[in-house]
């Protein structure tokens, strides 16, 4: 495994191994992150999810697209991510690459906005977010949007931090999940995000590490990135994955 940040790299040759310009793919960013020292890597994908800029697992790395513009430094960032052996180069490289504001070579598709229907539930959310920040937190998260999405079919609930000069952040509950698990459940779910943002807004890294645990525990949500969920009667089994170790923005 080679560290990135590590002595004996040259800046000089850093910049002549980068002559080739912007690349154009997913194959060609591979090559340019291995010779930064990217290692354990035998594969790259290219996304345009807004919640998860970097990610990585089963030897393939997903990098959203507009990074196919960013500088070495930012490239250098992504694979510290990978490669790095502390958790503070981990955690400054993720501050590197989540600052860096991607321009994406497609349109975005515009934020999913709660439906008429479910305004009454994302109301109902946001004072359980009040409650919980005060009961947990002492209220000292922000007061951000709780938006129901009828999109979010698998997974349960995300949040996403704020883009620069981009949208603000947010918590968004499944329809689905409520409708499944019920409130219980769906209350469970408001708490882990609520988790992911107080790392967010204490400049921690947003994953499902230690820290993350650790709050977990103490604000009694089960301190894991899946679970398995009980079910209505009748209904199917539910559970929640999200990537390990990813850069997100939510």
């Amino acid at each position: 495994m080679t560290r990135i940040f590590g002595r004996g790299r040259d800046s000089a040759q850093l910049e002549l191994s980068f002559h080739g310009g912007t690349p154009r793919d997913a194959d060609e960013l591979l090559a340019r992150l291995q010779r930064l020292g990217l290692r354990r890597i035998s594969g790259c994908r290219l996304t345009r999810n807004r919640n998860v800029m970097v990610s990585f697992g089963g030897g393939e790395l997903r990098v959203h697209e507009g990074y196919l513009s960013a500088p070495v430094t930012v490239l250098q960032a992504i694979v510290t991510f990978v490669e790095g052996r502390s958790r503070a180069d981990r955690r400054a490289a993720q501050r590197i690459i989540v600052g860096f504001p991607i321009r994406a070579a497609r349109p975005s598709a515009r934020r999913e906005r709660t439906h008429p229907d479910d305004t009454d539930i994302a109301r109902q959310l946001s004072d359980w977010h009040r409650r919980y920040n005060s009961r947990h937190f002492k209220g000292r998260l922000k007061t951000i949007d709780i938006r129901v999405s009828r999109r979010m079919k698998s997974r349960l609930g995300h949040y996403t931090a704020a883009v620069p000069n981009g949208e603000s952040p947010e918590i968004a509950i499944s329809r689905v999940h409520l409708r499944k698990h019920g409130w219980q459940e769906t209350l469970h779910t408001l708490l882990h995000e609520m988790v992911h943002q107080w790392q967010d807004e204490t400049g921690r890294t947003i994953d499902h590490g230690a820290t993350f645990r650790a709050k977990a525990r103490e604000v009694g949500v089960e301190p894991y990135a899946r679970r398995v969920l009980a079910t209505r009667p009748g209904r199917a089994e539910g559970s929640q994955t999200l990537g390990r170790r990813a850069a997100r923005k939510g």
